[in-house]
C-alpha cells in the first residue's frame, strides 16, 4: 500500500504514528473541555518508583554522588556579607554512563521499548538525551536512531551539537542531521513510521518517571547526611522534564517545603527556529527559547500530551546570561576541580547568586551536572561565537544583548539572576487555553496546571476579561 509521504500527508497521520510508536493511547486521558487526567497518564507507565529505581540500577544509572561546593560557598559568603551565604551542594549526574541526568529518562524508555518488543528506538534531540538513548539502547541490544537539528542553511553546525553526535555514534547509533526548520518533525514522524521503532521522546510519562528518582535521591541523601530537607533545589529548565521529574521525586519523598527554582539562560530576542539566528546563540538547551514556551504551552512537544509540565511544580523562575554561565563553568573547574558541561552550569550560576542572598544556615542544591567534551567546552563555544560575529567582552553582564555580545563578568559579585514573573507565565498559559467560559472542572484543572488556588484562577480570568480577553 502506497503512503502519502508528502509533508501534509505525514502530518495528517501524526496521531496514528504516535499512538503506534509510544504504545499509549492518549485519548483515554482526555476529559471534558481542556481537562485531561495528568496523574492517570503518569500512572499508566505501569512502574512504581521502586521499579524505576531497579530499572535504572540495571542500566548503571542513578545513585550519583552529592558534593558540597565548599569553595564556591566561601566565595558566596564573602559576597553576601555577614550571616549570608547558603551552603551550595551539587548532584553530579555526569557520573551516569552517558554523562548526564538524561540517562534516567532513557533507561526507562528503552527498557519499556524492549519489554513491548520494539526492535529499536528513535529520539529527536540535539542534546544530551541522544547520547543517553544511544547508551541505553546499546545495553539493551536495540537499534537506535537519533535525529538532530544541527545546521543552518549554510551547513554551519554548532560545536556542542556536533560533539553530541559524535558521542551518539560512539554508542552505535545512526545519527540523522538536519538544518533548522520544520523538516525535523516531519523526518522524525516519517522515520518512526518507516521503521516501526519506539518513540523514546523526552516528553512521555516514561521519561519523566525516570527523573523522579533524581529528586527522591536528593531528599533521602539530605535526610541521611544533614537530617533535614534542602531549602532550595535549582533546576536548569528547557523543555520542563528535568524540573517536573525532580519536583515529583522530591514530593514522593515527602520534601514538600523545598523551594523549586527553574533557571534558564536568557536568550530573549533570538528565535530558536530562525535559520539566521540559530548560530547566534551559544547554548543549545537550558535557555528561555525553550523554557518559556514549553512552560506556558507544554503540549507543543512531539507527543499529544507532554508529561513535562513545569508550571505545576515551579515556585520561582530565574534567568542568567551566557557570559555568566561561561564564567561559572570555568570557576567550577578552577575553584572546585570539577570540569562539567555548560547546561548544568546554568543552575550553578543561579545557585551562586541566590546562595549569597540566603542565610548561611540554609542549603541550596544544584540537582545535575553534565559531561563536557571538545565541542561543549567554553573555548569551542566562544570561538564559534566570534566566528559568527558575536563580540566576546569582559564587563558587566547586565549589558549583554543575546545575539550581539557575550560579556564575561569582571568580578563574581556581578553575577545576578533576573526573576521572571510567575503570574505573567501563568497568564500566558491561560491565554493558550482561553475560552469564553470555563467549567468548574476546567478551573480546578487550570489551578493544578499553574500551581494557583481556585480563587486566584478566577481573579486572573476576570482580569483578562477586563483587558478584553485574548
Amino acid at each position: 500500500m502506497n503512503r502519502d509521504n508528502s509533508y501534509a500527508g505525514v502530518m495528517a497521520r501524526k496521531n496514528q504514528i504516535m499512538k503506534h510508536a509510544v504504545g499509549m493511547d492518549y485519548a483515554e486521558f482526555e476529559k471534558d473541555g481542556i481537562v485531561f487526567d495528568y496523574e492517570e497518564m503518569m500512572r499508566k507507565t505501569g512502574y512504581s518508583l521502586d521499579q524505576v529505581r531497579a530499572i535504572e540500577r540495571n542500566g548503571n544509572v542513578g545513585e550519583t554522588p552529592i558534593y558540597a561546593l565548599k569553595n564556591l560557598t566561601k566565595l558566596a559568603r564573602i559576597i553576601g556579607g555577614k550571616g549570608k551565604g547558603a551552603r551550595i551542594f551539587l548532584k553530579d549526574e555526569a557520573a551516569n554512563p552517558s554523562g548526564s541526568f538524561k540517562a534516567r529518562r532513557a533507561a526507562v524508555s528503552v527498557y519499556h521499548a524492549k519489554k513491548l518488543g520494539y526492535k529499536g528506538v528513535i529520539a529527536a534531540t540535539s542534546g544530551n538525551y541522544g547520547a543517553a538513548v544511544a547508551s541505553q539502547a546499546a545495553m539493551q541490544g536495540l537499534k537506535c536512531i537519533i535525529i538532530q537539528e544541527c545546521y543552518d542553511s549554510e551547513e554551519k553546525g554548532q560545536p556542542e551539537i556536533i560533539e553530541k553526535a559524535r558521542k551518539c555514534e560512539a554508542y552505535g547509533a545512526e545519527v540523522i542531521q538536519l538544518t533548522v526548520g520544520p523538516e525535523l518533525f516531519y523526518t522524525f514522524l516519517k522515520t518512526l513510521e518507516d521503521t516501526g521503532y519506539f518513540n523514546a521522546s523526552l516528553y512521555t510519562p516514561f521519561g519523566i518517571a525516570g527523573v523522579e528518582t533524581l529528586g527522591y535521591e536528593i531528599a533521602t541523601w539530605f535526610r541521611e547526611h544533614e537530617s533535614r530537607d534542602p531549602d532550595m533545589v535549582i533546576v536548569t529548565n528547557a523543555g520542563g522534564g528535568n524540573l517536573t521529574g525532580t519536583a515529583r521525586g522530591l514530593l514522593k519523598a515527602g520534601a514538600k517545603d523545598t523551594t523549586i527554582v527553574g533557571a534558564s539562560v536568557d536568550l530573549k530576542g533570538l528565535h530558536m527556529a530562525s535559520d539566521g539566528q540559530f548560530n547566534r546563540k551559544s547554548f543549545t538547551t537550558g535557555h528561555t527559547g525553550f523554557g518559556v514556551p514549553f512552560a506556558t504551552n507544554p503540549d507543543r512537544s512531539d507527543v499529544p500530551r507532554s508529561a513535562a509540565r513545569p508550571l505545576r511544580y515551579m515556585d520561582r523562575y530565574v534567568t542568567v546570561s551566557q557570559g555568566e554561565v561561561f564564567y561559572m563553568t570555568e570557576a567550577l573547574a578552577m575553584v572546585e576541580g570539577l570540569e562539567r558541561g555548560p547546561a548544568g552550569n546554568t543552575a550553578i550560576t543561579a545557585a551562586f547568586c541566590l546562595a549569597s542572598q540566603m542565610d548561611d544556615d540554609q542549603m541550596i542544591v544544584v540537582q545535575e551536572t553534565e559531561y563536557t567534551g571538545a565541542g561543549k567546552h567554553v573555548a569551542a563555544q566562544l570561538t564559534f561565537a566570534k566566528e559568527n560575529g558575536i563580540r566576546v567582552e569582559r564587563g558587566n553582564p547586565i549589558d549583554q544583548i543575546p545575539g550581539k555580545n557575550i560579556i564575561l563578568p569582571e568580578h563574581p559579585s556581578l553575577i545576578q539572576v533576573k526573576e521572571l514573573e510567575m503570574d505573567r507565565l501563568r497568564k500566558s498559559y491561560l491565554k493558550h487555553v482561553w475560552k469564553e467560559t470555563f467549567t468548574d472542572e476546567e478551573i480546578k484543572y487550570i489551578a493544578a496546571e499553574t500551581k494557583m488556588t481556585i480563587e486566584t484562577v478566577h481573579n486572573m480570568i476576570h482580569a483578562l476579561q477586563q483587558e478584553g480577553g485574548v
